[in-house]
């Protein structure tokens, strides 16, 4: 449903604020809708022509149940496309209304101008509309059950890719035909060219000619070997290499491709909702509240900022971190000479005058994901104004109590959260495993141990989707030790 009249003045009223305070954003078309036809798109992942599957059904299900008991309500919903698509529920009011605009205006000009957005694709609606109509002509073709299954199976194993490979240089593989593919195929030992012949075995002595032969022969080892190198996008290898029928690849790879337009969205998590909370803050505040507004908006606001012990609101850390680099930008704290100021109280009254926050603040939109933005800009300041500690929670006082305020620690710890999406890192090492077609994974040991139970679902499920037995090598207690999976049957034992 278009909006009424009275709220298409007021998106024409909050874009201008927005497009004044120098925001960049694709055309937005907002639409209304009631909770029930909210929660239905919420569960589609924002795209109401997306293809049918039960696990939509599931969220429609439990969003619905937590919007009745007064759990959850969804105020927006904006999704990355050119154009952009926001959705409004039309129980709103119309301050909600007002600060439901800033704030997709925000995420939009965010999803145009921010890098780890500039590979996705900007016509999703239309290619998750034709994912649609295509898994829906194999269910007919094929059976409901059959390719429902499958789904379930490329689903659970979605978070399996590499979100830096948008952003790396193809290789090139040279083939047959090629300029030097002759060459390169019959080239010999390489030696320093000499100008004398007597002089070559003193050039080129034997213990060098040896070694230049193990080189070759390590080279064409690791060239045979598929992959080469470990692959980080594990649905990428299944689909060149697994043993799939044509419609089972087809699936998997709109699968894929699905997982590659959400990436960034769990990379830039915090960045992104600070951004936009910063400018409907700013756009609210300043330009469209009127004064019977306050009340009702201070309410909202706070609500949604709202931060517990121990738990990270993006919301909350994203919006404060940035107004925290725009005062420091304007007041000229960064630099060597503020870091290596002694003075405490000159510190906290420093303030050069610089005005340069804004055009910092829009260069860390324009540069960083959460990983940069928390890496570069947090400050043991920051962690102590807004009590970002470790928690544990004490079951004698029954309260949740500091267990640990040192910042390095502290840093590392929303570090570590936040890389790979939070995901253990896993990589296909050989697609010959012990030259029986079987795979092996590698775990990337970060510290923290494989969680047993999803060890094995994910096995099960990359097992069927190869065809084959899986294995999965990791660490555990400083022990290498290896998963594997076959045949219906399940097995671990230290290497």
């Amino acid at each position: 449903m278009s909006l009424t009249l009275e709220l298409s003045k007021l998106r024409d009223e909050i874009r201008g604020y927005a497009v004044g305070y120098g925001l960049d954003f694709f055309d937005t078309v907002f639409e209304l809708l009631d909770y029930d036809q909210i929660n239905a798109v919420a569960s589609l992942g924002g795209f109401p022509v997306r293809y049918p599957h039960w696990r939509f059904g599931m969220e429609y299900d439990q969003l619905s149940k937590s919007y009745t008991y007064g759990l959850q309500k969804i105020y927006e919903l904006v999704i990355n496309n050119n154009p952009s698509y926001a959705y409004l529920m039309k129980s709103n009011n119309l301050v909600d209304q007002k600060l439901v605009m800033a704030h997709v205006y925000g995420h939009v000009d965010f999803f145009k101008n921010n890098y780890w957005f500039s590979k996705t694709n900007r016509k999703m609606i239309d290619t998750m509309a034709n994912h649609g109509v295509r898994i829906r002509d194999f269910m007919e073709r094929y059976g409901v059950d059959r390719v429902e299954n499958f789904i379930d199976k490329c689903l659970s194993i979605e978070n399996l890719i590499d979100p830096f490979l948008p952003f790396m240089a193809k290789k090139q593989v040279k083939k047959e035909g090629d300029p030097g593919f002759e060459e390169e195929a019959t080239r010999e030992v390489g030696k320093l060219k000499v100008n004398r012949g007597y002089m070559d075995s003193f050039i080129n002595p034997p213990d060098f000619i040896a070694d230049q032969k193990r080189r070759m022969a390590h080279a064409d080892e690791k060239s045979k070997r598929i992959p080469e190198e470990p692959q980080k996008d594990v649905l990428q290898f299944l689909l060149e290499f697994a043993k799939l029928e044509s419609w089972e690849s087809d699936v998997l790879a709109m699968i894929r491709e699905e997982a590659y337009y959400y990436a960034p969205q769990w990379q830039t998590k915090i960045l992104n909702e600070g951004w936009a909370s910063f400018w409907h803050s700013r756009i609210m505040t300043t330009k469209a509240l009127k004064d019977s507004e306050v009340i009702d908006y201070a309410d909202h606001h706070s609500g949604t900022l709202a931060m517990q012990p121990g738990r990270i609101n993006p919301y909350k850390i994203g919006i404060e971190l940035l107004r925290d680099i725009e005062e420091r930008w304007n007041k000229g704290r960064f630099g060597k000479e503020y870091d290596e100021c002694d003075d405490l109280v000159l510190k906290k009254n420093w303030d050069k005058k610089l005005g340069l926050g804004k055009e910092k603040i829009f260069e860390v939109r324009r540069v960083c994901n959460d990983v940069t933005f928390i890496d570069e800009y947090l400050t043991p300041e920051f962690v102590d104004r807004y009590k970002l500690y470790t928690y544990h929670f004490n079951r004698r006082t029954n309260q949740y109590e500091i267990a640990d305020r040192d910042f390095k620690k502290i840093k590392e710890k929303m570090l570590f959260g936040l890389t790979n999406m939070g995901q253990p890192f896993i990589y296909v090492a050989d697609g010959n495993y012990l030259n029986k077609g079987e795979l092996l994974l590698l775990h990337k040991h970060q510290g923290v141990d494989l969680d047993g139970r999803y060890t094995r679902e994910t096995l099960k499920n990359v097992s069927d989707v190869w065809r084959r037995p899986v294995n999965l090598e990791t660490e555990v207690d400083g022990q290498r030790k290896l998963y594997s999976y076959g045949n219906g049957e399940f097995s671990e034992k230290f290497l």
